[in-house]
Parts: structure tokens; sequence; C-alpha cells
């Protein structure tokens, strides 16, 4: 079993880690599901309004791990998973978005938070994307989730729409906000010849 966060916390100060993760064995599954629980819980759910069943979020990550258009970036701190993040890739018969990535389930656990773990993930993700070849990001927030937009906007994403009933939380509508950013330049000058 681990520490609790708050102990690790309490410890010493934290620094956090980030890595592409091709497979997630045991420790890291169960250390993930936490952190997801923990965010979830906080209001960040990427989806969820309450933490689903633990086998239901098991099998959410693994089904991660078996998309070959979603590559998972977790971070660490103190050794520990505790956030996430997904770069997911424009489906292949999608010739008009092909330059398009999508920056989905991005999260860290209550406890990790103030250690460069959210900005760690997401700046890791622009730099997969980017050798990926794609040249814009876009991705997707609830306005509720204030220190996420912060971010979002400090790393230069661009808000192009707000929707006024983008999810339901407690039977009540709330608005969600809609973001890109350029990665790479979208168009390359032609040589002139002299």
């Amino acid at each position: 079993m681990t520490t609790s966060g708050s102990q690790r916390a309490e410890a010493r100060p934290l620094y956090a880690a980030v890595e592409i993760v091709n497979d997630l064995p045991p420790a890291d599954l169960y250390d993930l599901c936490d952190a997801a629980d923990a965010a979830i819980d906080a209001g960040g759910g990427f989806g969820w309004v309450t933490p689903p069943a633990r086998e239901v979020l098991e099998k959410y990550w693994r089904g991660v791990m078996v998309v070959p258009e979603r590559h998972l970036l977790i971070a660490r701190v103190d050794g520990v998973v505790c956030g996430a993040v997904q770069l997911v890739e424009p489906n292949r018969n999608n010739e008009a978005q092909a330059a398009i990535a999508q920056i989905l389930a991005h999260f860290v656990a209550p406890w990790a938070r103030g250690q460069g773990a959210g900005r760690k993930l997401m700046e890791t993700a622009e730099k997969l994307a980017a050798e990926m070849g794609y040249k814009v990001l876009h991705l997707d927030v609830r306005a509720t989730q204030t220190a996420a937009v912060s971010l979002y906007e400090k790393l230069g994403y661009n808000r192009w729409g707000t929707n006024p009933t983008y999810a339901m939380v407690d039977g009540h509508f709330i608005s969600g906000h809609f973001y890109g950013k350029t990665i790479r330049p979208l168009f390359v000058p032609k040589k002139v010849q002299p």
C-alpha cells in the first residue's frame, strides 16, 4: 500500500516528472486510479462527476493503452503516479483534420498540485505532438476548472468558444471552454530561387 499524498507532501518538497507510457504495471495502474479518483472528487473529472467503480476506471485506463491513436503520459511526484494526459491522434479517415491532435483527460491529483505536474504533462504532450508532425492541438475544459483554464491560457492556448451547456453537474448545466494552439508553423514558405 502506498503512503497517502498528504503524508508525502509533509515529508519533503516534491518535484514532478513526466513519462510517455506503453504499459501500466499493476502498481502504476493502482496509483493512476487513485489519482483519477481524487481529481474527480475535486471537480476535475474529465467526463466523470463522481468516481466510477474501481473496475470501471481500471478498464478505462487499460482501454486507453490498447488504442493506437491514444498516447498516455503520466506524471509522478515522489515516484508515485499523480496525474495524466492523453494525446489523441485524429482518425485516419479524417483527412481534413489530419494536422490536428487533441488533448484529453488532463488531470493532477489534489495532493500533487503546485509541483508543476500539470504544466509538465502539457508541455510533454505538445512536444510529442510536434515530433509526430501535428501542427495544432485542441482541448476543452469545464469553465469551473479555473486552475486548468489559467494553465492553458498561460501556455498560449486560445479560447475560440464557450458552450453554456457543456456538462451537467449536480443537476445544473455548466459552461465549457474550447481551446486551440498552433505548435508548429502552419505554412512553410517556399524557397525563392535566385
